[in-house]
């Protein structure tokens, strides 16, 4: 019995010399893999024509390799735009009023900030730091010449010039930087360009520092009150 694709099999074995694999062939005549197998297995194929099936077979794994790659970064896009989506619609449901703003601040500074002895908070992220002024003076009324700000560096960085990145970053005349440390344990380890040192802000009123840490106190307490009732 003739074989249905008998008409494409000069075409198949054409393209098996040519250095096709099987899976293409198959794929492209739409062939059983078993037909071509049976047609296949009495080729002799020469250095050339083998080498250039393993070159065929490389940039098929390329090109499968880089469809990947795009599609995981396409589903990555799409994760985080629905992260994104998700937060902003958390957002909206929020009335950014004092008591909020405060209690933000206290789970912040719960983490962040000094915990006795002065109302200090550090971060090497100018964005966490505008947050805390802007909240310092919207709640609290302090301006710019109640703030004093401290910056521990490493070996390698600039004094002067992060002062000049932290005061313009920040809105903070350049002096109300006190204190500069640096780091004796990064001496001859290169720093990366993107990495400014940190900036602590202090502000001399004790009282918003213990508000802070019996806000965050208490709200941790009522948060872990509501599973156990």
């Amino acid at each position: 019995m003739i074989s249905r694709w008998f008409e494409l099999k000069e075409t198949a074995i054409t393209l098996r010399k040519q250095g096709l694999s099987i899976t293409v062939i198959e794929r492209q005549l739409g062939i059983s893999r078993s037909t071509l197998s049976g047609w296949f297995k009495d080729i002799q194929l020469t250095e050339e024509q083998r080498t250039r099936l393993m070159k065929n077979r490389h940039d098929g794994w390329q090109k499968a390799r880089e469809k990947a790659v795009e599609a995981h970064r396409t589903q990555k896009a799409l994760r985080l735009l629905n992260a994104k989506q998700a937060a902003q619609r958390t957002l909206e449901q929020i009335d950014l009023s004092g008591p909020i703003l405060d209690l933000a601040f206290a789970m912040l500074y719960l983490g962040e900030g000094t915990k006795s002895g002065a109302t200090s908070l550090a971060s090497s992220d100018p964005k966490i730091l505008k947050f805390v002024l802007a909240v310092l003076r919207h709640n609290y009324g302090i301006t710019t010449s109640m703030i004093s700000c401290d910056l521990h560096l490493r070996v390698d960085q600039d004094e002067l010039m992060l002062k000049q990145y932290w005061s313009q970053e920040l809105g903070v005349p350049i002096e109300r930087f006190k204190y500069i440390g640096f780091d004796k344990r990064s001496a001859g380890k290169p720093t990366y360009d993107h990495y400014k040192g940190v900036c602590v802000l202090n502000c001399g009123k004790i009282a918003i520092q213990r508000k802070l840490v019996y806000l965050y106190n208490l709200f941790c307490e009522k948060v872990a009150m509501m599973e156990s009732s």
